[in-house]
């Protein structure tokens, strides 16, 4: 790639202040099909019914096209890539071929690292043993598995297009293909969802031993078939109350079997944490990639069109920014297609990246580095952040970490340092307690958002 001539380049590099600098060593792909829409989803897909996958769907075939064309179209910016994600959407939809083809892609644009981690999405009834060791083969090293419930009347609920059969067909897919490092997802608070089947979903999830689980609980979004149905706490749903019991139990079960609760919806085995979800958490920058894709690139956000043919059109956009017949200063056709592109970009303030900086760091056990926060938003944003943070402190729902002890509320003569007035350690994390800390992180983080929002 020539600099000198590589409009998109310049176009980042010009106009950016990089308030969140570094360079991407991460890549999220975004893989938008599905055989049907669940009930709750609200990303976006593209349904193509129970016949259709891989290379005998012109759609898919189309997509994957476009989709390499954006990698080849983006700026290297000079860093190996040390994890890819397909998200979706169904990514066990692609074919082996396609997927080769879009890993091949990246690794000629960008460079995988070796010993990179390749996480890929998959729902069980969508993929074969032979499928799974073609992914493998082509470099895959880590599954999430679309799990959601073990009754077979809570996935229909949700609109799952699997069985609980094909969850344990699926689990020895996974282990025959010789895929070591696997995740299954669950969601609580689900339709008609009680405690005790909660509780079985659990155990059952335990019982099939994965690396990894994450634990979501259910967001009811407007747009969405739940969205119109449901009100969240009202019935059919989980009260509040029960919805809260769900997230302690699955504290209590996941920590009880050996995972670590190393972030608020995810556990893992001891070395075994999702290096690529880490990325987005420690609010590190990732490159985007495919419809409704977003990166964090040089201080700016920049998220594609959410419908294809618009996110087609916007990568034709940048394949003409890029070439070498599109005049490059001022001619007639480069305003327009420039708007295209940029109408995409967000820049993001300083403050912007206070506030995501606090509210991804929190989610994770450690929470966030206070000399790290002093360090990049001055001593005075910090004593803001902790003036806001000391009554729910009392409360126990954060705490103070400062060489492996968390200084808690009430016990002298540690927590008399941290009176009104006090300033916190200078050293050491602060962080949101487990499970209650995190059960009200929406209170918490709101209140630091309206708080630390009133001098901007």
């Amino acid at each position: 790639m020539n600099p000198a001539t590589d409009y998109l380049t310049f176009e980042f590099k010009k106009s950016v202040q990089a308030t969140n600098s570094g360079i991407p060593s991460s890549a999220y792909l975004h893989v938008p099909f599905c055989r049907r829409r669940c009930y709750y989803c609200d990303f976006p897909v593209f349904v193509v019914g129970d016949r259709k996958n891989g290379e005998n769907s012109g759609t898919i075939v189309q997509y994957v096209a476009v989709l390499c064309q954006e990698i080849q179209e983006t700026p290297n910016l000079g860093a190996s890539l040390e994890t890819v994600f397909f998200g979706g959407g169904t990514p066990s939809l692609l074919s082996v071929s396609q997927l080769s083809n879009i890993l091949e892609t990246l690794d000629g644009k960008f460079g995988i690292a070796a010993g990179a981690e390749i996480s890929i999405e998959i729902d069980p009834g969508t993929f074969t043993l032979e499928q799974l060791r073609g992914y493998a083969a082509a470099g895959v090293n880590r599954v999430s598995l679309g799990v959601q419930a073990f009754q077979d009347e809570l996935l229909q609920v949700c609109g799952r297009s699997h069985s609980v059969a094909d969850i344990f067909e699926a689990v020895e897919i996974v282990r025959s293909a010789g895929i070591v490092n696997f995740s299954l997802d669950l969601i609580s608070g689900l339709p008609h969802q009680t405690l005790e089947q909660w509780e079985a979903s659990l155990k059952s999830a335990v019982e099939i031993s994965p690396t990894h689980l994450s634990s979501y609980d259910l967001i009811v979004e407007q747009g969405t078939a739940f969205g119109r149905y449901f009100e969240a706490g009202a019935q059919p749903l989980p009260a509040d109350e029960t919805a809260a019991q769900m997230y302690r139990l699955a504290r209590e079960i996941l920590t009880g079997a050996g995972y670590e609760h190393y972030e608020i919806s995810n556990y893992a085995r001891s070395g075994y944490q999702c290096r690529h979800n880490r990325v987005y958490w420690e609010n590190r920058p990732y490159y985007g990639l495919g419809m409704g894709a977003a990166s964090y690139v040089e201080g700016r956000r920049l998220t594609r069109p959410r419908k294809t043919q618009e996110y087609y059109q916007w990568v034709r956009s940048m394949s003409r920014l890029n070439s070498p017949a599109t005049p490059k200063l001022g001619g007639e056709t480069q305003p327009e297609m420039d708007r295209e592109i940029e109408q995409n970009f967000q820049q993001v303030s300083e403050n912007d990246v206070l506030l995501e900086t606090l509210m991804l760091g929190l989610r994770l056990a450690e929470g966030v580095s206070l000399s790290a926060l002093t360090e990049k938003f001055t001593q005075q944003t910090v004593d803001k952040i902790w003036h806001c943070l000391q009554p729910y402190w009392r409360q126990g729902w954060v705490e103070i970490m400062t060489e492996d002890k968390a200084i808690h509320y009430g016990i002298a003569p540690l927590h008399a340092t941290l009176g009104e007035g006090a300033k916190l350690p200078l050293s050491g994390n602060l962080r949101l307690s487990d499970p209650e800390g995190f059960l009200f992180s929406n209170t918490i983080l709101a209140d630091l958002f309206s708080k630390l929002g009133e001098d901007n």
